[in-house]
C-alpha cells in the first residue's frame, strides 16, 4: 500500500475517533478498505449536498477548488487527505496554464483524480489513446501532465504522438506519474516474465490495478485480476510451476498475505 493511501486511511480513522466524519467520494478504489471504514461509522458520499456531518474528508485522489468551495459554503469543516503526489500534479497543471500552455491531461476522463484536475479549467483535453490525440485541435503551446497512476511508458508514447502530430507547436511535458506507480509497473514486468500465472489483486475500479493487469498480460498469458481469495479458481493453476502475486497501491498488506497463504494451500507444489 503506497504512502498516500496509508496516510489517507490513517487520517480518516483518527478523525472518526474524535467526531462524526463523512468522506467525499471513495477514499480509495478498494472495496475491502471502504467496507472497513463504513464499519467504523464513517460515511461515504459522492455529492456534497448529501453530507450529514460537520466534518468532511477529501480523498487521496484530490478534488477541485470548485468542489472544495461547495463544501466550505455549506459551513463544513474540510480536511484534506489528498496524496502529496496528486497535489504536485495539480500544481504542475496550474503552472502550465498560468504560463500560457493549453492543458492536456493523459488519463481516464471520468476518473475522480482527473476530474479534480480539470473541473476548475475553462478549456482542456483529456487523452488516453492515439485516437484521442487525433481529435486534438492545433495549438501553439501544449502543456501536458498525467494522471499519477498511468504507466509511464504509455504516457511517454502519447506525449510523442502529440509532438509528432503538431511538429510546429511547443509541447511541454511535466512527468507527474508517481514513483510508487513506476516502481510497481517495473516490478510487475520483472515478475510476469518469470511466472506461468500471475494474480493481480486489487479493487475492480482501481486504475493502477487495472494497468498492472495490462502490463503483466504483455509478458504472461495467464493473468487474473481478483478482489479477494474467494475469486481464485484452482483451474487457473493447472500445470503451473511458478505463480506470481502483485497488487494495486490501495490493497491492504493483510489481505495480500491472506491471498498468498490461500494460494500456497491451493498450489502446494508451485513456487
Amino acid at each position: 500500500m503506497c504512502f498516500g493511501v496509508r496516510d489517507a486511511i490513517k487520517s480518516a480513522l483518527e478523525t472518526a475517533q474524535r467526531e462524526p466524519l463523512t468522506i467525499l467520494g471513495d477514499l480509495v478504489h478498494n472495496e475491502t478498505v471502504l467496507a472497513g471504514l463504513r464499519a467504523k461509522g464513517i460515511g461515504l458520499e459522492q455529492d456534497t449536498a448529501a453530507i450529514g456531518t460537520r466534518t468532511v474528508l477529501i480523498t487521496a485522489h484530490g478534488a477541485s477548488e470548485r468542489r472544495l468551495g461547495e463544501a466550505r459554503r455549506r459551513g463544513l469543516n474540510v480536511l484534506e487527505a489528498t496524496c502529496p503526489l496528486v497535489q504536485v500534479a495539480h500544481r504542475s497543471l496550474a503552472k502550465l496554464v498560468q504560463e500560457g500552455f493549453y492543458p492536456i491531461i493523459i488519463g481516464k476522463r471520468d476518473h475522480v483524480e482527473v476530474l479534480g484536475m480539470t473541473e476548475d479549467l475553462d478549456e482542456f483535453d483529456v487523452v488516453l489513446s492515439e485516437q484521442d490525440v487525433a481529435k486534438l485541435d492545433s495549438r501553439k503551446r501544449f502543456g501536458v501532465i498525467s494522471q499519477t497512476t498511468q504507466p509511464i511508458e504509455k504516457v511517454r508514447r502519447i506525449v510523442q504522438l502529440i509532438r509528432d502530430r503538431f511538429p510546429d507547436a511547443e509541447v511541454r511535458f511535466v512527468d507527474t506519474v508517481c514513483q510508487p506507480t513506476k516502481q510497481r509497473q517495473f516490478a510487475a514486468i520483472e515478475l510476469a516474465q518469470k511466472c506461468d500465472v500471475v494474480i493481480v489483486f486489487g479493487g475492480a475500479n482501481s486504475n493502477n490495478t487495472i494497468e498492472l493487469m495490462k502490463t503483466c498480460s504483455r509478458f504472461c498469458s495467464r493473468v487474473y485480476h481478483v478482489q479477494n481469495p474467494n475469486d481464485l479458481d484452482p483451474a487457473w493453476f493447472s500445470g503451473a510451476d511458478t505463480v506470481g502475486i502483485t497488487a494495486g497501491t490501495s490493497t491492504p498488506e493483510k489481505v495480500i498475505e491472506e491471498v498468498e497463504h490461500f494460494l500456497k494451500e491451493m498450489c502446494p507444489k508451485s513456487n
